[in-house]
């Protein structure tokens, strides 16, 4: 392609609204053409003030407008293994926010989908690989710098949570960031899940167990635990402790300004993921629509869906049952073997 993408936003609620501003405001290469939500009204508002774009309540009235060459899905997840397959039929690029979908099984049939066009096409929506201190520590692992990677520590806070978050969403909503994040600084599958719960928080709804603590392992032996806290009341914080042979190396800690003033010193904590995580998204979003414009993908794959996919069914099972649950994953298909997208990290294979 040489033109600027054409872009349908699928979904106007939190995300898809902040896609289509960054869209507009940020991003080169890539204009925003319609807005499809089931929500007239909302779609209708997400495009107030941008040129040329138009709103739909159905993703289908906006590929049938002909003015659409690319998509962002930024619905439900529940909602994606159908706008997955609407927009594989186009055969054009698509940005699709995690999940791939909830499920492991509807995400191997967005594999299989993909697979019958004979390129990837859909690049899922983990921001953190393009985070620049989770970059970072990225290359510092694959630079072998600091020796081999042994172990991380990952904390993953919330101030609260909306209505209807459920207990699994902990894992499903949550703690499939930590997955993503894990297979892309190890290079590696992870292999097995295991969830403890102790003492909760007063602070948590009916029907939620919070904090949680998740036991991880990867294919070659890393050992990860992450604390999950979605009602840490302070603020929005997510940060991760690498251990080397030869070093530590801590991410995602207190930063901007640091002030002494009246007698008191401090900072301030994001509010939300927004926040924390605006300019990742911005790289993200930029990096897409430029491989887009080369018939590639820039970041995480199906592939990279389905394994998280399998990664937080396991995960769920373990919060029921209290036991180590192993992640089941088909064989990984020539398609993904052979792709090198921007931020996967692959790692050399050891012995």
């Amino acid at each position: 392609m040489s033109e600027n993408l054409r872009v349908a936003v699928i979904g106007a609620g939190r995300m898809g609204a902040d896609h289509i501003q960054r869209l507009h405001r940020r991003i080169h290469g890539a204009d925003v053409a319609a807005v499809a939500d089931i929500d007239l009204d909302r779609a209708k508002a997400a495009i107030a003030g941008i040129p040329g774009a138009r709103a739909f309540a159905m993703a289908a009235e906006a590929y049938e407008s002909g003015d659409v060459n690319a998509v962002v899905i930024a619905t439900p997840g529940f909602l994606h293994e159908q706008a997955l397959l609407e927009a594989l039929e186009l055969d054009i690029p698509i940005l699709c926010e995690k999940p791939l979908t909830t499920h492991a099984e509807s995400a191997w049939k967005i594999v299989e989908a993909e697979q019958k066009l004979g390129r990837q096409r859909i690049q899922v929506g983990f921001m953190r690989r393009f985070d620049a201190e989770y970059a970072q520590l990225g290359g510092l692992v694959r630079s072998g710098e600091l020796g081999e990677l042994l172990m991380l520590h990952c904390r993953h806070r919330n101030p609260d949570t909306p209505p209807g978050f459920t207990n699994e969403m902990l894992i499903n909503d949550s703690v499939v960031h930590e997955f993503d994040v894990i297979r892309y600084l190890t290079g590696e599958e992870i292999t097995s899940v295991q969830v403890r719960l102790g003492k909760a928080t007063s602070k948590a709804p009916a029907g939620q167990h919070d904090p949680q603590h998740v036991l991880i392992e990867t294919e070659f032996g890393v050992l990860v635990d992450v604390e999950i806290f979605v009602n840490a009341q302070f603020g929005y914080e997510v940060g991760t402790q690498a251990v080397f042979e030869d070093g530590i190396v801590d991410i995602g800690n207190d930063g901007g300004p640091y002030v002494r003033r009246a007698g008191r010193w401090g900072g301030v904590v994001t509010p939300s993921f927004i926040e924390r995580f605006g300019a990742a998204y911005d790289v993200e979003v930029q990096t897409w629509a430029d491989a887009a414009l080369r018939g590639e993908i820039g970041g995480p794959s199906a592939w990279d869906g389905y394994a998280t996919a399998a990664c937080c069914e396991a995960g769920v099972e373990a919060q029921k049952s209290g036991e180590r649950v192993a992640v089941v994953l088909n064989q990984k298909p020539a398609l993904y073997r052979a792709s090198a997208a921007l931020g996967e990290g692959d790692r050399l294979p050891r012995p």
